[in-house]
């Protein structure tokens, strides 16, 4: 029988958001049946950027852009409708909409039992689409222990897990995180580093343009081999897993910091060079942790990186690199179905964290229910 569950995804690259209607059945993990997305307004980017870090009256600032996230939520969930309403879904056959909020702080081995701060008003959302929400789904597991990330694993393994050969899916949002499938069914997963985030910043600062498309830009300059060995030198990419990180290290003042000596590099090769830290440190996590693998699929925006793309298999002679696209899921819906998958995971009583990537002490049921009013057309 099937069952029809939303995902929501507004990721560290502070774009917009992805919205899924997904089919989960007995007879496959995931069918897409719909996806709708929405840009973030210039200011409204400006600011969830701004709440990344501290700064005047902040509380009062999240509470009004976590409704403001929760209205567009809401707006991208009325055009999923309108696109599934020709398949005949309608909105009292979603069982529950998967809700991940806007994280703008992330640090989980913080002051003993650290924290993870996702914003969101899963309340308001439930108001305005009478539809049953599913949100806050990483503090349980870092209330156990974890590091409540990444969380995308569990269901790479489920869509894309093969116990007959490895492989690894890798995902390029605001920062990059790997997922290892190895023969057998083990799966390990963590946060590489940087994935767009610092490149898209770069990018606007030096062309006015939101990200480097393609990595047009990129392609025509060089790496500067000197600064990519003291970006590929910083403590994080020498952590072992389980590990997660997010703005609160990979942000401009790091990026700024350490171009200290480096001033008269042209702009254009300080992004060759960005791109390149993002392709390498992906590139050694895969060859350090799952030196078998042999295809490699890539999800999130950096799947359309071409010059990425490239300069990732470029680093990996032998691994055939791929967008998830040729596996059954465009890569901007990759995300979004997770968090629908997670919801169906919560909505079940099953755990949605996997141990060996989060570090929890157990597995746990992840996420808290927010019940619609009323179910309305």
């Amino acid at each position: 029988m099937s069952e029809y569950f939303i995902g929501l995804m507004s990721g560290t690259s502070l774009d917009g958001v992805d919205g899924v209607i997904a089919d989960f059945s007995a007879h496959a993990p995931a069918l897409v049946l719909a996806s709708a997305s929405m840009p973030f307004e210039a200011s409204f980017k400006q600011e969830l950027l701004a709440l990344n870090s501290p700064g005047e009256n902040e509380l009062h600032r999240a509470a009004l852009a976590a409704n403001q996230l929760a209205e567009t939520y809401a707006q991208v969930i009325e055009r999923l409708l309108a696109n599934a309403s020709a398949s005949g879904i309608r909105r009292q056959d979603i069982v529950a909409i998967g809700a991940h909020g806007q994280t703008v702080r992330h640090r989980p081995q913080e002051f003993g039992v650290g924290y993870t701060l996702q914003l969101n008003n899963p309340a308001l959302l439930a108001e305005r689409t009478g539809i049953d929400v599913v949100a806050d789904f990483r503090t349980a597991d870092v209330a156990a222990g974890g590091q409540g990330a990444p969380l995308v694993p569990a269901f790479h393994a489920a869509v894309w897990g093969n116990r007959s050969h490895t492989r690894a899916v890798l995902n390029i949002g605001g920062i990059s995180n790997i997922t290892l499938l190895h023969a057998g069914g083990a799966v390990q997963g963590f946060d590489c580093g940087p994935g767009n985030a610092l490149m898209d910043h770069w990018c606007q600062r030096h062309t006015g343009q939101a990200y480097d498309d393609a990595g047009a830009w990129a392609a025509t300059g060089e790496v500067h081999a000197p600064l990519l060995a003291q970006w590929l030198s910083s403590p994080y990419f020498s952590r072992l897993p389980p590990k997660s990180t997010g703005r609160d290290l990979f942000n401009p003042t790091w990026l700024d910091q350490q171009l200290h000596g480096f001033g008269a590099l042209p702009p254009v090769d300080v992004q060759a060079s960005l791109t390149a830290l993002t392709a390498q440190a992906c590139a050694e996590d895969l060859r350090r942790y799952l030196p078998g693998a042999t295809e490699l699929l890539v999800c999130g925006g950096g799947a359309l990186n071409t010059e990425l793309m490239r300069q990732i298999g470029l680093a990996l002679p032998g691994v055939q690199v791929s967008s998830t696209q040729a596996h059954g899921l465009p890569p901007l819906q990759v995300e979004a179905t997770a968090f629908a998958w997670l919801a169906q995971a919560f909505v079940h009583n099953k755990p949605g964290n996997l141990v060996a990537v989060t570090g929890a002490k157990d597995p746990r049921v992840l996420g808290a229910l927010y019940k619609a009013p009323r179910r309305h057309d």
